[in-house]
């Protein structure tokens, strides 16, 4: 497990959804998007499946035939983007105690034709050009197994984002699938279904971004919150892929009685 600040520690606990709150929320689901998220759990088991036959793992194959691991750099080289979904992720280092984490986006092009990002009379350049406009959806921190341990999100200057409201980010997380083999089809596979079984604590998440970044402007009015780089993490939470699925599926088999 990844060492936490004592603030990120209290976000996560104040963010945590049990297994009885988890229970209920699916229990209101519509049983379409429930199936949807227990073939979710079910693809994810699969991943694991064939990488462990492989003696492989999530990370390891995005890492494969990539060179030396260095900090800060993206992995694999240019990006993961789908031209169909216009989705987009990455790997990469830079925080302590954890491997490395994923980093996932839209781009414009994968967006409802009338969403715009929040008004902004700041003084930083956020990209204007049609195939460089993206939104940033969530991050999933890796150990060094290459198992995930957490969810969360980050203030715009970290990922040189455009920034949207959380009721745009959250209808984003629909359009998030990565649809081909390259650089692994498992990999691709996995964080598209992650994002699917996790639905209920990123949405969580995002709202709890934003509520981050008014508590932090209220409190330095004047300053611009979005490059504030004393403003890094807006919410995380803590994750156990095992107990999510385990929850599912409870569910979807109580659903069956």
């Amino acid at each position: 497990m990844n060492k936490m600040t004592n603030l990120e520690e209290e976000m996560s606990a104040s963010l945590m959804m049990d297994a009885p709150e988890l229970r209920a929320v699916l229990r209101d689901f519509k049983p379409a998007r429930l199936n949807n998220m227990n073939a979710a759990a079910d693809e994810i088991l699969e991943c694991y499946r064939v990488l462990k036959k492989g003696s492989s793992n999530i990370v390891g194959e995005i890492l494969r035939g990539q060179g030396t691991f260095y900090e800060w750099d993206h992995y694999p080289e240019g990006d993961i983007y789908d031209d169909e979904t216009h989705a987009q992720y990455y790997y990469h280092s830079h925080r302590e105690d954890e491997h490395g984490h994923f980093h996932t986006f839209l781009r414009l092009k994968g967006m409802k034709k009338d969403v715009k990002p929040v008004p902004y009379d700041g003084s930083a350049e956020w990209p204007t050009a049609e195939d460089e406009i993206l939104s940033h959806l969530i991050a999933v921190s890796m150990d060094s197994a290459g198992f995930p341990t957490q969810l969360f999100t980050t203030n715009r200057w970290v990922t040189g984002e455009n920034w949207y409201d959380k009721k745009d980010v959250i209808a984003m997380l629909d359009s998030f699938a990565i649809d081909h083999s390259t650089p692994s089809w498992p990999a691709n596979r996995w964080l598209t279904a992650m994002i699917i079984i996790f639905r209920p604590q990123i949405e969580r998440l995002i709202i709890a971004r934003d509520a981050r970044i008014l508590e932090w402007q209220a409190q330095k009015p004047g300053e611009d919150v979005y490059e504030d780089k004393d403003l890094e993490i807006t919410s995380i939470l803590n994750i156990k892929v095992e107990d999510q699925i385990r929850t599912i599926k409870e569910v979807v088999e109580g659903r069956l009685d």
